[in-house]
Order: C-alpha cells, then sequence, then structure tokens
C-alpha cells in the first residue's frame, strides 16, 4: 500500500520535483542524487518495518522535496563544497508545500525551463533531448536508449558527457531570451515528441509515464504561446491534440487496445479535435509540408473520419508516408509506412520493406516486432509470426496491448 503511495507520488511529481531542485542548486547531478536520497528515506518512513507504520503525510510529494532539499544540502556538506558555492538559504514563503502543491509555480515554468536548459547547444545533439528525457522527464536509461534506438553503454555514455558539457560550459538555469530559443527549439521538441510517446504506447493510461499526456498538452499549448509563428510547434501541437482526442476509443470493455483502424469515431474527443484542427490551420497558414507538418496531417486525415462506415484513410495515410520520408527518413517512420501499405499494396511488399531497416537496431523496439508478427500472420508464416508476437511480449507491453498481443498470437498458433 505504501510503496503504491510512493510509486504513485515518483510518477507524478518525480520530474517536477528534480526540475525545482536543479533549478534551485544549479547542479543537474546533486538534484537527482537528492531525489534519489529522498525515494529511499520514503521508503524507510512510510514502509513500517518492523515498528508501527506512521500516517503517510498530507502532501507525499511536498514531504520528498523537503527532504531532498535535506538531503541536497547534505550531500554539498560531504563534498565540502566551498561556502561561495552553497546555495542561498531558502526564502521563508512561499513554502515546500506551496510551490509544490502548485503546478502553475513548477509545471510548466520550471520543467519547461529545465527542458530549455538541458538542450543548450554546449550539449551535443545527439544528446539534448536524451538528457532531458532522463533527467527531467524521469524515464529510465533503458527508456531512453529504446526511444532513441541505441544500445543502454552508448546512451549511459551520451548522458555523462552531456552533464559534463553543461558543468563546464557554467549553463545558467533560466530561460533563454526569444533570441535564443531556436537553436534549442528542434531537441527540445524532440524531447515533447517521446516524452508524449512513453504515455501513448500505453492505451489504459496506467502506466508509470501516463502522467505525461495531460503534460505535453499543457506544454504544447504553452511553446504554442510562447511562439505562435513556429509552425513547428503548432504542428507538434495540432499532433498531440489529435492523438489524445482518440483515447477514449483506444481500449475496448474488456481492457483490450483497439487499433486505430478499428477506434469507433463517435467516442472521440470532439473538443480536442477542434483545438488540434485550429493548431492544424495555423500551422498550415505559415509553412508548406516539412515532418511535424505532414506528421500532423496524418493524424488530421485520420480524425476526419466521423463513424465506423467511413473506410481507413490508408490511400492518403501512405502517400503523406512517402512525401514524409524524403523529409525524415527513419526507422519509426518505415515501419508506420509498412503498415499503411500492407493496406494498400499488400502484405508482401510491405513485409520485404520491414526487412531491408536494421534489425539489430530494432531488437529492443516493440513496434517493429508487433508490426512484422501481423504481416508474417497475413502471409501464413506462422511459426515467424508467433517468434516476432513472442519477441513483442517479451518487451513488456502496456496491460491493454500485452492483451491485444496475446489475442492476436493465439490466432495463429492454435
Amino acid at each position: 500500500m505504501r510503496g503504491g503511495v510512493l510509486d504513485e507520488t515518483f510518477r507524478a511529481a518525480g520530474g517536477r520535483i528534480r526540475a525545482a531542485l536543479a533549478a534551485r542548486y544549479r547542479d543537474l547531478d546533486l538534484a537527482e542524487e537528492a531525489f534519489a536520497e529522498s525515494c529511499l528515506k520514503a521508503v524507510k518512513a512510510w514502509g513500517g518495518g518492523q515498528k508501527e507504520v506512521p500516517d503517510l503525510p498530507r502532501d507525499p510529494a511536498a514531504w520528498l522535496y523537503r527532504v531532498a532539499e535535506r538531503c541536497a544540502l547534505d550531500i554539498l556538506r560531504r563534498r565540502r563544497t566551498r561556502a561561495e558555492n552553497r546555495p542561498d538559504e531558502p526564502e521563508p514563503e512561499p513554502t515546500a508545500e506551496d510551490r509544490l502543491a502548485s503546478d502553475d509555480a513548477v509545471i510548466p515554468d520550471e520543467r519547461l525551463k529545465l527542458i530549455f536548459v538541458c538542450c543548450h547547444p554546449a550539449v551535443g545533439a545527439d544528446s539534448r533531448a536524451a538528457l532531458t528525457l532522463k533527467m527531467i522527464c524521469g524515464l529510465s536509461t533503458e527508456e531512453v536508449a529504446r526511444a532513441f534506438l541505441v544500445s543502454e553503454t552508448t546512451l549511459a555514455q551520451r548522458l555523462v558527457r552531456a552533464k559534463r558539457k553543461i558543468a563546464e560550459a557554467g549553463v545558467s538555469f533560466k530561460v533563454p531570451g526569444p533570441e535564443h530559443w531556436a537553436e534549442r527549439l528542434a531537441a527540445v521538441l524532440s524531447t515533447l515528441e517521446v516524452a508524449y510517446a512513453k504515455a501513448h504506447e500505453d492505451a489504459a493510461g496506467t502506466g508509470r509515464h501516463a502522467g505525461f499526456a495531460r503534460e505535453m498538452l499543457e506544454v504544447t499549448a504553452l511553446l504554442a504561446e510562447m511562439l505562435p509563428r513556429e509552425a513547428e510547434v503548432l504542428a507538434l501541437a495540432a499532433t498531440i491534440h489529435f492523438a489524445e482526442a482518440r483515447r477514449p476509443a483506444r481500449m475496448d470493455g474488456n481492457g483490450i487496445m483497439v487499433p486505430l483502424a478499428e477506434q469507433d469515431p463517435a467516442l472521440w474527443s470532439k473538443p480536442l479535435i477542434e483545438e488540434a484542427r485550429r493548431y492544424c490551420g495555423r500551422a498550415l497558414g505559415i509553412s508548406g509540408p516539412g515532418p511535424r507538418i505532414l506528421q500532423m496531417m496524418i493524424h488530421a486525415l485520420w480524425c476526419g473520419r466521423k463513424s465506423l462506415a467511413d473506410p481507413p484513410p490508408w490511400k492518403a495515410v501512405l502517400a503523406a508516408y512517402d512525401i514524409l520520408i524524403e523529409l525524415r527518413d527513419d526507422a519509426v517512420i518505415r515501419i508506420n509506412r509498412a503498415v499503411a501499405m500492407a493496406e494498400v499494396t499488400g502484405a508482401t511488399q510491405a513485409l520485404a520493406e520491414l526487412d531491408r531497416l536494421d534489425v539489430e537496431a530494432l531488437h529492443d523496439f516493440l513496434p517493429f516486432h508487433a508490426a512484422r508478427a501481423d504481416l508474417l500472420a497475413r502471409l501464413r508464416r506462422l511459426p515467424e509470426a508467433v517468434a516476432a508476437y513472442d519477441r513483442a511480449l517479451a518487451l513488456g507491453p502496456g496491460e491493454a496491448e500485452r492483451r491485444f498481443l496475446e489475442g492476436r498470437r493465439a490466432a495463429v498458433s492454435g
């Protein structure tokens, strides 16, 4: 029970707390270490052991923050930090509880501030988004490595170098002025994309990163206000709104994931779709086709369906992917394109497309194995389909996705 409270608090507030600590003490490593120590203390204080379990704090997140502050000071003393480098004493007002209770004080302000810090041009382009996802969004090294299709060892080395760069460059923990936003924007948008993808891959919305769905709606809306003439920002805001609008139809009454083409559009959120269309219209009024513009248009095509009687827009979707791949050719786009290709030109051509990809690099990428399993099943290559489903299941999908994949596996193995 107590562990559940800690896990829930970690999922909901961990990123905010790390962001607030890093902003206060100007040290990413210190923020991470202090937060980890506060979680260990919470396990002891809330877990009971041989003693009677005390009541949980009224605000567990504020408790973690206050303890983490004390841990940070202890760590600084242990490091024998020079007096001039020690942080100022905390202001008496507002209290830690006040800061942590108000999302307005930490999200988006503090988290967005740290996103811009971690995306500093002093850090290598291949590390900016990865560092932010690890430090500020709380993704594990394994999760970040999978998102960028690299090994954990490679990713860990990048993170160490990135944090060293921030320390050596003396990066200011302040949102840069508008004249510096452009040089960081690509990495910021990549960070938000991956963070939302972690929430979106869980149809049930119960996973550790489920809270990112609502947060990314809010943060992209904030960025759209900050940068109203940036088409890529508007396109990402539209994409996330379109995708989140479909959440009510992503799982059936038995808790099984429903594929996009089989979702009932009547269940989709009309207000979110309308908001997405407003962002879409503004983006198209500024820019021609770009990678995020095309991704936005693919989502718009799907959200143009009014009912299940409307045929899925596979041909238009494939045509959009054909253009997109000329602008941003990566494995994820090719996998999505192959899924559309299977519906338009057949499973044989789609499977050939997947088999041309770097299978070793995609070994731990669940969507690749799930898509390949479906194509193999269509082609009646059943033993291979079962093996592909087994690999996808071994990668730990969410509950709704697991049940969907198990159902498909059973259909081809029986």
